[in-house]
């Protein structure tokens, strides 16, 4: 998955300068032009394309300038972090939210981690991280994500982070160039807090 911003509402307010916490691996923080590269390279692969909704292939340096300008702006409900490693400061992907037109209050998730890093946690690591920013710094209501139905393994990153199935829809894939069955889930401020309580009784 991952989220593309067309622009910034100007309704939105700003929160506090921040950034969702590092984790053991991985540091999650603003994209860079320095990483201009490194998005480049890893964001134009049809593989990752065709998984997600808005990402599109081929991927220009001009897409990668638009990421990194999209992070340079946080608001209450939308933002555009970059997933880096911790021990080398290299950037391995991306992740963020922005509105859902239709429900007021609820924001969409989104991620991508370029191929060389799939298959290793670091995913699940960048969005535990974001959810937990989400709901205790944005003060966010509830998170919305969805996923392909061809893409198990996105639904089982999401789910292991305490999203739950809520149905199923069409979305347009730019990657995919077509309408492609979509997975919907659903993670609210409540069921965070009480998976967390949960988590720290065991």
């Amino acid at each position: 998955m991952v989220v593309e911003y067309e622009e910034i509402p100007e309704e939105s307010s700003c929160i506090a300068a921040g950034s969702p916490q590092d984790t053991a691996r991985l540091v999650i923080d603003r994209a860079r032009k320095d990483d201009l590269a490194d998005i480049l390279f890893l964001a134009n692969n049809r593989r990752i394309a065709e998984k997600l909704a808005s990402m599109p292939h081929p991927f220009t340096y001009e897409d990668a300038k638009a990421l990194v300008k999209r992070s340079e702006v946080l608001l209450q409900s939308q933002a555009t972090f970059a997933i880096r490693m911790k021990n080398t400061g290299r950037f391995i992907g991306a992740i963020g939210f922005n509105p859902l037109a239709e429900d007021f209050g609820a924001v969409h998730l989104g991620y991508w981690v370029g191929e060389p890093f799939w298959n290793q946690g670091y995913a699940t690591e960048a969005v535990k991280s974001v959810i937990e920013f989400a709901f205790a710094d944005a003060g966010i209501r509830e998170l919305s994500a969805s996923c392909r139905v061809s893409n198990p393994a996105s639904q089982h990153i999401l789910t292991k982070c305490g999203f739950k199935q809520d149905g199923t829809t069409k979305l347009h894939s730019l990657g995919a160039k077509a309408m492609v069955d979509a997975t919907r889930l659903t993670l609210t401020r409540t069921q965070w807090i009480a998976n967390s309580r949960w988590g720290s009784a065991g």
